[in-house]
């Protein structure tokens, strides 16, 4: 099993360091044959997001799209996929940011009966 952290992603998304991102590459494609086992973390997912909010300044609606991306690489193992699936899906369709979404499908994915915050659009939010 090989530990795949954030900068391996984003070399390979980004593509601004050459001899970086044919590493990274190579890795994944190395993966998706099957020739070595790929996983990572909810922390690196995170890390993405932020890095690609925040020092690349990238769209929601592109980072929306490569974090699906990303989490469409099935010979990567994923903690809490199924969470990142549905925060994802809140990202793209609200103006929430990435750590409300994922609070909010782990809330209700776990049947929270109320989600107390002082946010009031994320209250409602969680009413719906």
């Amino acid at each position: 099993m090989i530990f795949v952290d954030t900068n391996y992603f984003l070399r390979l998304i980004l593509q601004d360091n050459d001899l970086h991102h044919q590493e990274a590459k190579k890795l994944f494609q190395d993966g998706a044959r099957g020739k070595v086992k790929l996983f990572t973390s909810l922390i690196v997912i995170f890390e993405i997001y932020w890095v690609l909010s925040s020092f690349y300044q990238r769209e929601k609606k592109e980072i929306g799209r490569v974090l699906q991306n990303i989490l469409k690489m099935d010979f990567v193992g994923f903690e809490q996929k199924e969470y990142l699936h549905k925060a994802l899906s809140i990202y793209c369709k609200s103006s929430l940011d990435l750590e409300d979404s994922y609070n909010l499908a782990y809330a209700k994915g776990n049947k929270a009966k109320d989600y107390k915050t002082f946010d009031k659009k994320l209250a409602r939010r969680f009413e719906k």
